[in-house]
């Protein structure tokens, strides 16, 4: 992958490593550029984690480094994952990895709708060199199919899962936040929580809150808002709080490694990235039994049921995420039986269980393909 840090795909990943079974599965992790503290989330100590420093820009003449790595650890599968970590399939290729993965987990802010030609054509270019394909929803999936000409044989579906165990409602409703201002049972909060980039653009929550209180200025004694996260975009989003005069109405700490804790103590979650695969932290919040207010981008329609389970609007859409925001606000008893529904769905569809196994069953077909081959 392209760097190992706080992040969907990460996450992913980790839960993956710390729910396989131990005894068939041996792993290593290759960032193309750094491996942060995030390592630490990884439970399994016999899991190699490797940072290639690579610089921007395409990495053809490391490609050498790359090959002599592969052949040191000689792995039966290499799986990559993303646009940026898609060009090592070639080294992969040429130091004779008999099985070639490559993951499709979302698009990034330079290609929100998957029409951006030049990417393309680069995943055309490296589809001859890998074996089979992994898309986290639907929609890419059919990306995979219509634009990039994949064949159905060669494309794999697969959501995420979630931890229930780790991700679950407190008992008797929301429970203080450590550290946070305000307190669920005088305040009704709306939450997020991701890497506060482009892509994610929490500042239209953040702005969606500002129009929410304009429309509804009594809602000042107790709407709040808590935003989790760090980035270039947080800077922005407390910007658009201060000068919509509610910035001591909203708490932005950053960073947190609490976020189990932090789904339980918030009445709903709200997520307004321009792009998504099937998001985690969509998961999570539904298995925290929170109603989620998603934008319709990415897999996230795969997730959350309008009017069941949450809602679905429109990105970029600050007005309408407003306006769903005072609709739950204003119905705590909805809002709390369209949680009540998303937890149920996570526990049928979304477990981790069933994505452990779907990912096992992909990398154990591959396996017997193999062994077919080499009699």
């Amino acid at each position: 992958m392209h760097r190992f840090d706080t992040g969907g795909l990460e996450n992913g990943v980790v839960n993956l490593i710390n729910h396989m079974p131990e005894d068939r599965f041996r792993h290593a992790i290759v960032a193309l550029t750094e491996v942060t503290d995030f390592r630490d989330r990884v439970k399994r100590r016999d899991v190699e984690f490797v940072a290639l420093h690579k610089p921007a820009g395409q990495g053809a003449w490391q490609f050498p480094k790359w090959y002599r790595m592969l052949r040191r650890m000689r792995p039966d599968i290499v799986h990559t994952r993303n646009l940026a970590a898609l060009e090592c399939q070639i080294p992969a290729w040429v130091a004779r990895v008999p099985i070639r993965i490559h993951g499709e987990h979302g698009r990034d802010v330079g290609d929100l709708d998957g029409s951006n030609r030049i990417y393309q054509r680069v995943r055309r270019f490296y589809r001859p060199f890998v074996h089979h394909y992994l898309a986290l929803s639907r929609d890419l999936a059919q990306y995979l199919a219509s634009e990039i000409k994949v064949p159905q044989s060669r494309i794999t579906q697969v959501y995420n899962g979630v931890d229930t165990h780790r991700f679950q409602p407190a008992p008797e409703g929301p429970i203080p936040i450590r550290d946070c201002p305000f307190h669920p049972a005088h305040h009704w909060i709306v939450g997020t929580v991701g890497r506060m980039q482009a892509v994610k653009d929490q500042v239209t929550l953040a702005r969606a809150f500002v129009h929410a209180l304009d429309l509804e200025p009594a809602l000042k004694k107790r709407l709040r808002l808590v935003m989790i996260g760090d980035g270039p975009l947080r800077a922005q989003a407390q910007a658009v709080l201060q000068d919509g005069g509610v910035a001591d109405l909203a708490w932005l700490p950053g960073e947190r490694s609490d976020v189990a804790d932090i789904m339980r103590g918030l009445h709903a979650f709200a997520l307004p990235s321009l792009a998504e695969g099937i998001s985690n932290t969509v998961l999570e919040a539904m298995a925290s039994a929170l109603p989620v207010i998603a934008t319709d981008v990415g897999g996230n329609a795969d997730l959350v049921v309008p009017g069941e389970t949450g809602d679905i609007i429109a990105a970029a859409d600050p007005l309408a995420m407003a306006r769903r925001i005072l609709h739950l606000a204003y119905e705590p008893g909805q809002a709390r039986s369209r949680g009540i529904a998303g937890r149920q769905r996570v526990e049928s569809q979304f477990s981790m269980q069933a994505m452990v196994a779907n990912y096992q069953r992909v990398y154990e077909e591959q396996l017997r393909r193999i062994g077919a081959v080499n009699g």
